[in-house]
């Protein structure tokens, strides 16, 4: 009998940890900005899910965040007692991407199902141990690639997959905001620069765009002067070769006023997606086509987005059902990071080893759920807006 149960639960334990009721408990793991403007208030608005804890290393945080949800709070360094109870079933941790690794592994292993912000790691051996951890307990992981779940994205992808425009040959794209002086981000290198804090959305679209993975990648990196941010590059330009001798242009940076579209153009036509990749209050995402010399336009209702990625990861969970952006989908965006940094480093073209995804985006992702509202002040340390407009 004992033979039996131990069975079971070595069974069990390849799907992960079993959700303790109807809606899926998460813990908080880093409350800054995007925590706190984002993806907190949205979880109220899921069908799915409910907040129950709350890991900080800031004092404020700790008391002030922890009442207002109530929501039981742990220091880091209290981590790993908190993976020993049972107050949670998923973590979405929302750390600097560089300690992603320390947070998500240790979860993984012991089962809990993981929404990990983007991008997925800095380096593509952390993400490969991301991965690994993942495998070993079967715990669903998705990297927060919130437009994977948001109406007007995959409407487009779905155009562009079903060859609205023809055969894709170009994309081009401009992701800037004018990023605070004070920010942390200004002062961590090139791994709190625009390319791992921006550039995954251009990325990711022209990756998914395209419907392949890059096999050359070539970096072109500026500093504004008078800007005082601790980084070599604060401006860069990113070339993406694909098969097929298709080409993807994009530009990041934290000193332009903020800017954010991208566009394709293919052998029929050519789409214009703005916005594209902004999320909030009033945001509407939208498009405009020339087709074989017809021009259209589309606007999409706003819509939470944090609160669609979260239903759907929940839903995935309560369900076991496969997650599309999973780690396999994090770790292709990383290895474009990374060569985009040896290519800033050498001023030569990087090459890439041939990839392919084993699964693309779906319709059935959308998620059309009410934009919650942000918080009227924002508690502790780097939790302010990033850049001011």
């Amino acid at each position: 009998m004992e033979q039996v149960k131990q069975a079971a639960e070595a069974v069990a334990s390849l799907f992960g940890r079993k959700p303790s009721g109807p809606k899926i408990r998460y813990a908080v793991v880093a409350a800054g900005n995007i925590s706190q403007k984002a993806f907190m208030p949205a979880v109220a608005n899921t069908t799915n899910s409910v907040m129950t804890v709350l890991v900080t290393d800031d004092s404020e945080k700790y008391d002030k965040l922890a009442k207002q949800y109530n929501l039981k709070a742990f220091k880091y360094d209290e981590y790993e007692a908190m993976l020993n109870q049972d107050l949670c079933d998923a973590l979405y941790i929302a750390t600097p991407n560089w300690m992603h690794r320390q947070f998500a592994v240790p979860a993984l292993e012991k089962g809990y199902h993981v929404l990990l912000e983007k991008p997925m790691e800095v380096t593509p051996e952390d993400c490969e141990a991301i991965n690994a951890a993942q495998r070993k307990s079967g715990a669903k992981l998705m990297v927060a690639y919130r437009l994977h779940t948001e109406p007007c994205t995959l409407e487009v992808y779905d155009r562009l997959r079903k060859g609205d425009l023809g055969d894709l040959r170009i994309f081009s794209s401009v992701f800037t905001q004018p990023l605070d002086e004070q920010n942390h981000r200004a002062k961590h290198g090139f791994n709190g620069g625009p390319i791992p804090d921006m550039g995954p959305y251009p990325i990711n679209a022209a990756r998914n765009a395209f419907g392949l993975e890059p096999t050359e990648v070539f970096a072109y990196g500026t500093k504004t002067p008078g800007r005082n941010l601790n980084m070599e590059h604060d401006t860069i330009t990113v070339i993406l070769k694909f098969p097929g001798e298709r080409v993807a242009q994009l530009t990041c940076g934290y000193s332009g006023a903020l800017s954010e579209s991208y566009s394709l153009v293919g052998t029929k036509g050519d789409i214009k997606v703005e916005p594209a990749y902004l999320f909030g209050p009033g945001v509407k995402l939208g498009y405009k086509t020339k087709i074989e010399g017809k021009e259209d336009s589309k606007t999409f209702p706003n819509v939470d987005h944090f609160a669609g990625e979260t239903d759907y990861f929940s839903n995935c969970i309560l369900n076991n059902l496969q997650v599309e952006p999973d780690g396999e989908e994090g770790l292709m965006d990383v290895i474009v990071i990374d060569a985009v940094k040896r290519s800033l480093e050498s001023g030569k073209t990087v090459k890439l080893e041939p990839r392919q995804r084993s699964q693309r985006t779906q319709l059935d992702q959308v998620r059309k759920l009410t934009q919650s509202s942000p918080p009227s002040e924002y508690i502790g340390r780097d939790a302010q807006e990033p850049a001011k407009q």
